[in-house]
């Protein structure tokens, strides 16, 4: 068996040499420039972060068969049951998987499958049969991180400096709740179009309001962002305020701060940084503060930026549906928790 197979450790972006020309046909220059050109492609079927996560599940996996003195290739549906059964119910050393874990890991191991020349089939009943009496046995409601309300966005920028890292740090916070941008969408921004071959979007700001194109996960969309009241807590206005005083205007729109705190750097911001400035300034602007500090930071994460524009947003769902670029109102409606929690009084309606 291939060494690589039976590790399991190679990386996912080296799957992508296995596209070859035909051992039939013989290489050329022209042919040998599409390889590469189709394996760039390949490259970029998936994000990063996924193709990380796919990388650390086939890992596991074949760590996991090389215990058990079994291969992972190729793939066993009835070996796959036993692995599913195992990390859920925690029987080994490391604690049981959740439900949403289980599924995603499922999910690496078919695509790691597909990339190596074989099909798992998620049907067949070795596998479905035992993933759904996990299912059945172990499912939780899914945890839903706390919306970011606007009267909590204007505490949470009202603690930033005017520094360069306190308008930087206000563009994204007024950007991201306004846009209702994934925190990955924030920090992919560029200035314009194809200033860098690492950009999930850009920007263009108008007299109205910004335009934002974006690379999501659904494909490519227009986010419009208008101007707000007052400069203070306009999401425009902070864009413009850190572009000009950062003076950056060519490439990412967010990027890090020298450590004087007086230059902007070249190097793109981590969208880690997004979740972290977000659980920082609500805690110092003293948001759910009935709660433990613990607790509060579990509350809110990057996602509560996107929960809070719709929670928030007194407007028909439909343009709110768009603006986060949702496929379905019902996965809008989702969003629109707190907003509309007891809204309707069923209980009176009925006469109770």
């Amino acid at each position: 068996m291939d060494k690589e197979y039976k590790s399991g450790a190679a990386p996912e972006q080296d799957l992508s040499e296995r596209i070859t020309l035909p051992s039939s046909v013989p290489g050329s220059g022209t042919l040998d420039r599409l390889v590469d050109t189709a394996r760039d492609y390949a490259r970029a079927a998936a994000s990063d972060n996924t193709l990380k996560a796919y990388a650390k599940d086939w890992a596991h996996f074949t760590r996991w068969c090389r215990m058990k003195g079994t291969e992972p290739l190729p793939p066993s549906p009835e070996m796959i049951g036993l692995y599913l059964a195992d990390v859920a119910s925690g029987s080994g050393p490391s604690p049981a998987l959740s439900v949403s874990t289980i599924d995603r890991r499922l999910s690496g191991l078919a695509w790691n499958y597909a990339q190596r020349g074989f099909t798992l089939d998620r049907k067949n009943r070795h596998i479905a049969t035992v993933l759904a009496g996990i299912k059945r046995k172990h499912a939780r409601p899914p945890v839903q991180k706390e919306a970011i309300l606007a009267e909590d966005i204007l505490a949470m920028v009202a603690t930033l400096p005017y520094d360069l890292r306190g308008l930087r740090d206000r563009a994204i916070l007024l950007l991201g709740y306004a846009g209702g941008l994934r925190r990955s969408e924030i920090v992919s921004l560029d200035v314009h179009k194809d200033d860098t071959p690492g950009s999930g979007g850009w920007i263009e700001i108008m007299e109205k309001g910004a335009l934002l194109t974006l690379n999501a996960k659904t494909g490519w969309r227009e986010v419009e962002i208008s101007r707000g009241s007052k400069d203070q807590t306009c999401p425009v206005h902070a864009l413009t305020q850190w572009l000009h005083f950062a003076k950056i205007d060519f490439g990412p729109v967010f990027v890090g701060i020298s450590r004087d705190g007086k230059r902007a750097s070249e190097a793109r911001l981590n969208d880690k940084h997004v979740a972290r400035l977000i659980k920082r300034t609500v805690l110092d602007a003293g948001i759910r503060a009935d709660l433990p500090e613990k607790d509060r930071l579990a509350l809110f994460s990057g996602h509560s930026l996107r929960s809070g524009l719709a929670s928030s947003a007194e407007v028909d769902e439909r343009y709110v549906q768009k603006q986060l670029g949702h496929a379905s109102a019902e996965m809008t409606r989702r969003y629109q928790r707190r907003r509309d929690r007891f809204r309707v009084n069923l209980t009176k309606a009925a006469g109770l």
